[in-house]
């Protein structure tokens, strides 16, 4: 059985003083649990989060990386940056990246290389709009972004990844997708990776990134092809994220 993962993507939120009660309550709030745990958190906060979750079973990493590994790109963050801070994970392809800042299927896909050749673990968005699934293409949607990582990186590198759906007309609206809306999706995404290695898409660990909280991830997450959550209001409560590890 693969083993059960949740990341807390905290997005553009936290503080110096915030974060040092949050993480306390994240530390021990997640002591006895027996998923993997880890938090993204924005770049300027890696140094504390090293320095409070060092020793923990906590792991953590950035939000983003850039795709080149050093050179006139004023703002970036390469992944030898982020290997500095401890960082066993990055996120690549959040749906508010590819919104919002134009990472493309090709950027998104040169970012988890740059990732793995820094030895860092990608946690790959993949998911689709509402219009998207209203036309009824999330399928090619969600396979047309999993094919530019394969193309770019091999069928191997998904090994040494994390895969999360996020449909992005359930993040930070309210609603969810159902449990079973979840596993179409996931069993979609592990078929795609068996097509080309199926001992890489059975221990491949598959993400639900769609406003996953207490209430909903133990039915959730009892889906056969969902292995965890990416999670991201939740994840600023310690309390709710604990909980939701727990169910994990």
């Amino acid at each position: 059985m693969r083993k059960k993962f949740v990341a807390g993507n905290w997005k553009m939120h936290g503080s110096l003083k915030g974060n040092a009660e949050l993480l306390q309550g994240v530390r021990s709030g997640v002591a006895g649990v027996t998923a993997e745990v880890a938090v993204c958190v924005p770049y300027p906060y890696l140094a504390q989060v090293q320095g409070l979750l060092s020793g923990s079973n906590v792991a953590w990493g950035a939000q983003d990386v850039s795709e080149h590994a050093q050179g006139a790109y004023t703002g970036e963050v390469s992944a030898a940056m982020l290997n500095d801070f401890g960082c066993r994970y990055v996120i690549v392809g959040h749906s508010e990246r590819r919104t919002y800042y134009g990472d493309t299927d090709a950027i998104v896909a040169a970012k988890c290389e740059a990732a793995l050749k820094a030895g860092l673990a990608p946690i790959l968005c993949v998911g689709e709009t509402l219009d998207e699934r209203e036309r009824n293409v999330t399928a090619e949607v969600v396979t047309r972004q999993m094919d530019a990582v394969i193309a770019r990186c091999g069928i191997a590198a998904l090994a040494q990844s994390v895969v999360a759906y996020e449909p992005v007309w359930a993040i930070g609206t309210g609603r969810t997708a159902t449990p079973e809306q979840a596993q179409e999706v996931h069993s979609l995404i592990r078929a795609r990776v068996a097509r080309d290695d199926a001992a890489v898409a059975a221990g491949l660990r598959i993400l639900y990134g769609g406003s996953m909280k207490p209430n909903n991830a133990k039915e959730l997450m009892a889906q056969p092809d969902i292995d965890g959550g990416l999670i991201g209001g939740a994840a600023l409560v310690a309390a709710d994220f604990a909980a939701i590890c727990a169910a994990a």
